[in-house]
């Protein structure tokens, strides 16, 4: 009991200092580089939720950008028709996703390896295209426009004595973001440093030891995937805040494999690395495009160029590191405290 107040409190204090430095960074951007840590943030909680997925409990999904629709185009239905504050839609948005995800995972308990990778990549074919089917009420192709809550009064007053500048909506876009991530990432720290944790891996590592030891497989298997779904709702809903939109072409299959390989990237299993993982994603693209209209290739030459740099830097890491670059810097950092 000693050793689970003692991993708690040092969380916590651990997403005390995340939360300052947030402060520091976002206080000290400018609105480009504010709606890029938006960015950083909302991919952060979809490849946590992944990895507790597949890097815990050994289930590969490839259809985690379907479920960020269902989150995204929830919150744009209850934007539109439901005056409540912007946690609470936030809130009801997780909660339909951990039901379309609870549905998904009991459907999915009985399969593993390869056959859940297929049925998940069903699930991220077929959902963009109900939008499609239902137009009239999810937009069609166009999607749903997603407008943004005004910033409460006594938020903006309370910011503004702190920071002693005004807050804007993209600002405020970004706390809210990330102050998701932190609490999201303890509680996932949490779970998996517990005894929903120890069972996550027992049936990752051993089915048959794990089943001899009472586990139930089927629940723990689900259990993880609902987990795993409604950090994906909350990623889709904030996704849908960052753009102002919920459309089809948002949630396309691409989606799902990037968030599949900033997971593999990070490094399997640890939630730094689904940081990681997510500051790639976020970063890396806008970084090489840039570096390659600075050489003089055309917009369209830069915008094909990241894609080839980033399969690259993917190849390089699992080559070099293969237990991600969260693993390989824990390797490093043993390496020389034994040297």
């Amino acid at each position: 009991m000693n050793g689970g107040s003692e991993v708690l409190r040092g969380h916590l204090l651990g997403a005390l200092a995340a939360l300052v430095v947030v402060v520091l960074v976002l206080e000290t951007s400018g609105p480009f580089l504010t709606a890029q840590f938006t960015t950083m943030a909302y991919l952060a909680i979809a490849a946590g939720g992944l990895t507790v997925l597949t890097g815990l409990n050994g289930q590969l999904s490839l259809g985690h950008g379907a479920l960020m629709a269902v989150g995204a185009y929830s919150t744009a239905l209850l934007l539109k028709s439901a005056v409540l504050p912007l946690p609470v839609i936030l809130l009801l948005a997780v909660v339909i996703t951990l039901a379309v995800g609870a549905l998904v995972g009991v459907a999915a308990a009985r399969l593993h390896g390869p056959y859940l990778a297929g049925a998940t990549l069903a699930l991220a074919v077929a959902v963009p295209g109900i939008p499609l089917f239902f137009g009239e009420a999810l937009g069609g192709e166009q999607g749903l426009p997603v407008r943004m809550p005004e910033i409460p009064g006594w938020l903006a007053d309370a910011a503004y004595f702190v920071t002693g500048q005004d807050l804007t909506s993209i600002r405020y876009l970004a706390y809210l973001s990330w102050l998701a991530v932190i609490v999201v990432f303890v509680l996932l720290a949490n779970l998996s440093r517990g005894r929903v944790g120890r069972d996550w891996r027992a049936v990752r590592d051993e089915n048959v030891a794990a089943e001899l030891a009472g586990i139930d497989l089927g629940r723990t298997r689900v259990r993880a995937f609902v987990v795993s779904a409604g950090c994906a709702g909350l990623a889709g809903a904030l996704m849908a805040l960052s753009a102002r939109l919920a459309a089809p072409s948002g949630f396309a299959l691409t989606l799902s494999l990037l968030l599949v390989s900033a997971v593999v990237l990070g490094g399997l299993g640890s939630l730094t690395g689904a940081l990681a993982g997510a500051a790639l994603l976020t970063f890396l693209p806008p970084l090489v495009t840039g570096a390659g209209t600075d050489l003089g290739l055309s917009d369209v030459q830069a915008a094909h160029l990241a894609p080839l740099i980033y399969g690259l830097v993917t190849v390089l890491i699992v080559l070099l590191a293969p237990a991600g670059l969260a693993g390989g810097l824990r390797k490093l950092i043993h390496s020389r405290r034994s040297s």
